[in-house]
């Protein structure tokens, strides 16, 4: 993945961070509060700007350091999580399965293992 990709792919994500976050708190809010899961909607909205936003600063130390080439496998590792972790909590929020609350954590370990990614690339700076 190039620093380009990288970037273009937080911009992304954080636009529709943005329009998903928006939408659901004031046209979905009325649902999602009746069926409990407003604090769900919440947190996959939380975890993807997070994520989000490491995603565009690696893409900016990739750019200004393209030797550092580790700083990919973390930007698939987050994009996959953000993906997995907040694409199961939207789902569960706007269909009610319940089984999709298993699959979140495997989206979890994606992102925690993007960290862990990180910090095997930054041993190079």
């Amino acid at each position: 993945m190039t620093a380009r990709v990288i970037i273009q792919i937080a911009a992304l994500l954080g636009g529709l961070g943005v329009a998903i976050g928006a939408f659901g708190a004031h046209g979905l809010r009325a649902m999602l509060e009746a069926t409990g899961r407003f604090d769900t909607f919440e947190t996959a909205v939380r975890y993807q700007f997070y994520h989000t936003l490491a995603l565009l600063a690696v893409g900016i130390l990739f750019q200004a350091r393209p030797d550092l080439r580790g700083l990919g496998t973390v930007s698939w590792f987050w994009l996959v999580g953000v993906l997995i972790f907040s694409g199961a909590l939207y789902t569960l929020c706007f269909t009610g399965i319940t089984k999709l609350g298993a699959v979140a954590p495997i989206g979890g370990l994606a992102l925690i293992a993007g960290w862990i990614a990180l910090l095997w690339a930054a041993r190079q700076l």
